[in-house]
């Protein structure tokens, strides 16, 4: 294919990905009232707990209205996610061998539960976060969030999780195709994990070390998990190699 053509099916790519994100976020913004409960729940039960006011304020005339647009198209993310995720392996799939097609079939097969995954598992660790970080306000004090950052933090919070649990898919997709053996992989986990750590200060929404620890240590144990099911793939691959393929290496030692 052209670079013209590339790039106009990058744009039906995309078309397709935002009209289902926008198709879903109506389903959000009807039931709006409803997840922006479950979102600020963590607020109220710790308020119950406190002599002092914790809740979200909204500062401006528009806020309000910024703020389910937005929790609406967050939605919309969320539940499109099977579409956006297949127009991506719709897109890579033509530059692909037979072989590496199969291995693309199997990444949405495991990206969708593992970023619904992820996303849910930061939906429980969320009110542990709200409660570690509003625990330092005093006594009797008012402690009233600004609606579109607390929001910004949760959802943030949230997307971080979902992407961070699509890590080992990407990983066992190159390794199956051969781009990454599994020595490789288990050799370079201490920059993996300084990268994970990088990528968890980057991605989540405040500077305190809470909550990059509740995001980089999932990542941490799904990269040695992907380690894990990349030696059993080597294995394989090394059982179901021809006899003709293993050559010694007659090259000298040193010239």
């Amino acid at each position: 294919m052209a670079l013209a053509d590339h790039l106009r099916e990058l744009r039906n790519r995309i078309t397709i990905s935002a009209a289902a994100i926008l198709i879903a976020g109506i389903v959000g913004w009807v039931n709006y009232d409803k997840v922006i409960g479950a979102l600020t729940k963590p607020l109220k039960d710790l308020q119950a707990v406190r002599d002092g006011v914790v809740n979200i304020n909204f500062a401006g005339m528009t806020d309000a209205f910024s703020l389910q647009l937005t929790v609406s198209l967050f939605v919309g993310l969320i539940l499109a996610s099977p579409v956006w995720l297949f127009q991506i392996w719709r897109f890579i799939v033509p530059g692909l061998t037979k072989r590496e097609r199969t291995v693309a079939r199997l990444f949405i097969v495991a990206a969708v539960p593992l970023f619904v995954a992820g996303c849910g598992f930061a939906f429980v660790m969320v009110p542990k976060a709200v409660t570690v970080l509003l625990s330092f306000t005093p006594p009797g004090a008012y402690n009233l969030q600004d609606g579109s950052q607390y929001l910004n933090f949760v959802l943030k919070f949230i997307l971080a999780f979902g992407c961070a649990f699509l890590l080992p898919v990407f990983l066992v997709a190159l390794n199956l195709v051969g781009v990454i053996p599994a020595q490789a992989m288990l050799k370079g986990w201490r920059p993996a994990v300084m990268i994970i750590f990088v990528f968890a200060a980057v991605m989540t929404p405040t500077p305190d070390a809470y909550t990059m620890l509740f995001l980089a240590t999932p990542m941490i144990a799904l990269y040695f998990a992907s380690v894990g099911l990349a030696f059993l793939f080597d294995r394989r691959k090394q059982e179901h190699q021809p006899d003709w393929l293993d050559i010694p290496d007659d090259r000298p030692s040193s010239l």
